[in-house]
């Protein structure tokens, strides 16, 4: 299908884009690599009057340090996720997650930034940033302001960002060397969305793991913590089996969405599995 007509900015700094999108209102949506938004554009199912598009801001790209922390640009592609050094070696999780995003062609073009502001559960990220406790960076006309991953996915498609705001970065923290790591997900094929998706990160000490993190994708309509396993994985000797165990009570509390691809009880099986999986993985099992 062809979009519905809206007409388009192209800003040269965020002041720019923030004042084009207070100028544009509630019906102003922000571009990047477009790789979530075009797709709804086509079948009709985003019908904005003004796109802001945010490619050609340079302060928006890139990975720096920040000491104990790394600060990554919204703009900065899934395929520069993978490969930059900093992330490489101090959170390694979200260059792993980012390298199992769809195809080549959408992990050159498509964004961080673009991925985390379009609120989707069945995204990799959103569950990354979520076990991470990473902050996003947002930026708009009253200035610049913090919001926790987990205070970010507010609903499906939904975030916490004012429609006068840009998604500028987010603030991942360093893991040290006592942090292990995995993401594991089910999808059909290698370009899908996930079915289901576990994003794992556990602490090691002395042959136990001494704290989980788990953040699971497309099992709510935002992604969501497994608190219930992660306190059954803390303290716990890392062992498959012990880890397993933990893993039963992964899909607690969750409401997973039924579609062509699975039923919720499908999903919650698969949420255990795979939780069993990613922890095993992550503690050295």
């Amino acid at each position: 299908m062809i979009p519905s007509k809206f007409d388009y900015v192209r800003p040269a700094s965020v002041d720019d884009a923030v004042r084009a999108l207070a100028d544009g209102g509630d019906d102003a949506k922000v571009i990047a690599g477009g790789q979530s938004l075009l797709p709804l554009l086509r079948l009709r199912l985003a019908n904005p009057d003004l796109l802001v598009d945010v490619g050609g801001i340079e302060e928006l790209h890139g990975v720096t340090d920040h000491g104990d922390s790394l600060l990554v640009g919204a703009r900065t592609t899934h395929y520069q996720v993978v490969h930059d050094p900093l992330i490489a070696e101090h959170c390694g999780l979200l260059a792993q997650a980012a390298g199992t995003v769809a195809d080549p062609a959408v992990r050159h073009r498509g964004t961080i930034g673009g991925s985390l502001a379009h609120g989707d559960p069945a995204g990799d990220l959103p569950a990354v940033v979520l076990a991470l406790d990473a902050i996003m960076i947002a930026r708009g006309p009253s200035g610049a302001r913090e919001i926790p991953a987990a205070e970010f996915f507010v609903d499906y498609l939904t975030t916490a960002l004012a429609p006068d705001e840009v998604l500028t970065g987010v603030r991942v923290p360093k893991l040290g060397g006592d942090w292990g790591y995995r993401y594991e997900k089910f999808h059909r094929t290698a370009q899908a969305w996930a079915i289901v998706g576990v994003a794992a990160l556990a602490r090691r000490s002395n042959g136990h793991v001494a704290e989980a993190r788990i953040g699971l994708t497309n099992m709510g309509s935002v992604p969501v913590r497994a608190r219930a396993a992660e306190a059954a994985a803390a303290g716990v000797q890392a062992t498959r089996a012990a880890l397993g165990a933990a893993a039963a009570s992964a899909a607690d509390g969750t409401e997973p969405p039924a579609d062509l691809h699975g039923a919720p009880d499908y999903r919650r099986h698969l949420a255990r599995v795979l939780t069993g999986r990613a922890l095993a993985a992550a503690a050295g099992a």
